[in-house]
């Protein structure tokens, strides 16, 4: 009896053992589907764009975006180039990095740089490039097959003089338009193959209060003297009016006075 009830245990133990593998093994392939969720589909044409708001404490921000700067140059988390990098200091700093990475590299450099901060927005779009591409090709290909056929022709030994300037000049037209459609195909796949992320840093509510009473309280003797000013530039619009509404208002009630004399 206390051999099965011992086996009970055993076989209820690995259940449980099991199970707990199963659900490890499930979240993991979860945060896998999670991770690959923003990767460009095979045969898709992609260009996604990530914009990250984040708060930070103020004396981080300036070194939170070079470190991140760093990780890109140095390529920690996969192929990343710099493409624009800004900051503001003061009472309330802010920064923004911009960066091209491979899509697995989004992630750990968004986690870089929220270490110790908060993430308040995040949005992701990806805008369909298949229409550009596909354009791209077609015009590729017309204008490789007429390079082609223009080549061809120029080895006539028939061609007069001005045929072979007119020549000339389309195959130039048509060399210049294939590098154009190369540069723009490259770039399209550019924006597939990598992720546009923008990095927004900001300093944290507390600090931003506490900064705009501080702006509040520099700003009051300039808002007063602009205010007084105000008050000047009006009086002195108004006082001539003044005057010369005075002074007709004193003629005027002459005026009626001398009337009402000749009348008694």
């Amino acid at each position: 009896m206390k051999y099965l009830q011992g086996t009970g245990w055993a076989v209820g133990l690995g259940a449980l053992l099991a199970l707990a593998g199963c659900g490890k093994h499930e979240m993991a392939s979860a945060g896998a589907v999670a991770a690959e969720a923003v990767q460009s589909p095979e045969g898709a044409f992609l260009a996604y764009e990530h914009t990250v708001q984040l708060q930070l404490p103020g004396k981080e921000i300036a070194p939170r975006v070079k470190a991140v700067a760093e990780a890109c140059q140095s390529a920690t988390f996969g192929d990343c180039a710099v493409l624009n990098v800004s900051q503001q200091a003061g009472d309330a700093p802010r920064g923004t990095i911009k960066v091209r990475i491979a899509p697995k590299g989004v992630e750990p450099l968004i986690a870089l740089a929220a270490d110790k901060g908060e993430v308040t927005n995040r949005n992701t779009e990806a805008e369909d490039l298949a229409q550009q591409v596909a354009d791209t090709r077609l015009m590729q290909d017309r204008l490789k097959n007429e390079h082609a056929r223009l080549v061809e022709y120029q080895q006539r030994s028939d061609l007069a003089v001005a045929d072979l300037l007119t020549l000339s000049q389309r195959l130039s037209e048509i060399e210049a338009g294939l590098q154009q459609a190369d540069r723009d195909a490259a770039q399209q796949h550019r924006r597939i193959d990598t992720q546009l992320v923008t990095l927004d840093f900001e300093s944290t509510n507390s600090q931003r209060n506490r900064s705009e009473i501080g702006r509040a309280f520099g700003d009051s003797g300039e808002i007063f003297t602009t205010s007084l000013a105000y008050m000047i530039r009006v009086a002195a619009g108004l006082l001539p009016m003044l005057i010369v509404g005075g002074f007709l208002l004193w003629c005027l009630r002459m005026w009626l006075r001398r009337r009402r004399a000749k009348k008694g």
